[in-house]
Parts: structure tokens; sequence; C-alpha cells
């Protein structure tokens, strides 16, 4: 059987806690893949497993059309330990830290400017 290029998610494990990253909006652009192995690599030190998507979503409606360019950490239950909140207030910390870093270090790249 030939490996299907478009498929259907009919389950989905929910994970344990989700931080979106709004980089488009104060970059202006996408974040480059060397950008997300250094958040991989932060956020390594935290948490033992975890998944990083970076998104370009469109959406549509009526009158309005946006392009929103994100990236979503998330952390599964197993991975989550016994208080999430703890975790989350880290994840978020080192995400802002990554983004304010990326967004000065490659200002270059951006349309709107270096400050979140």
């Amino acid at each position: 059987m030939a490996e299907a290029i478009v498929f259907r998610v009919i389950e989905r494990e929910t994970p344990a806690l989700e931080v979106r990253v709004n980089f488009g909006i104060f970059a202006g652009r996408q974040a480059t893949p060397a950008e997300i192995d250094d958040l991989a690599r932060s956020l390594n030190e935290v948490i033992g497993a975890f998944a990083i998507l970076a998104e370009e979503r469109h959406e549509f409606g009526g009158e309005v059309e946006a392009a929103v360019r994100q990236v979503v950490i998330e952390v599964g239950q197993d991975d989550a330990g016994p208080d999430p909140e703890v975790l989350c207030d880290r994840v978020v910390a080192r995400a802002e830290r990554w983004a304010a870093e990326c967004i000065h270090t490659r200002a270059d790249l951006g349309e709107l400017g270096t400050e979140i």
C-alpha cells in the first residue's frame, strides 16, 4: 500500500501543556529551522520530551483574510511532571527569551522591529 500524502486525523492525544509563541507578529517572518533547534536545546534543559511546530496558518472568513506565523510547544501528559503549571512558567520564560533573542539578532529579516 502506498503512503498517503493527505490523511484524516481521527484521534489525537491532547497535550498536557501547549504554549504558543506569536513569532510572526513581532518578527514579521517565520522562525528559521536553526532558531527552532536553538529553542529545542533550551527547552531540553527543563523537559525530557516535547514537540515544536512552526505553523503558518491562513484563516479566511467573509471579508477577512489573515496569515499567522506561530511556534507551538507541546508537552505530553507523561512528560508534564507532577506540576504542569510550574513547567509552563519555565517553558514560557525560555520561549520569551528565545523569541526576543531571535528577533534582536535577526532584525534584518523582520518587518516590525526588535521590541516585544
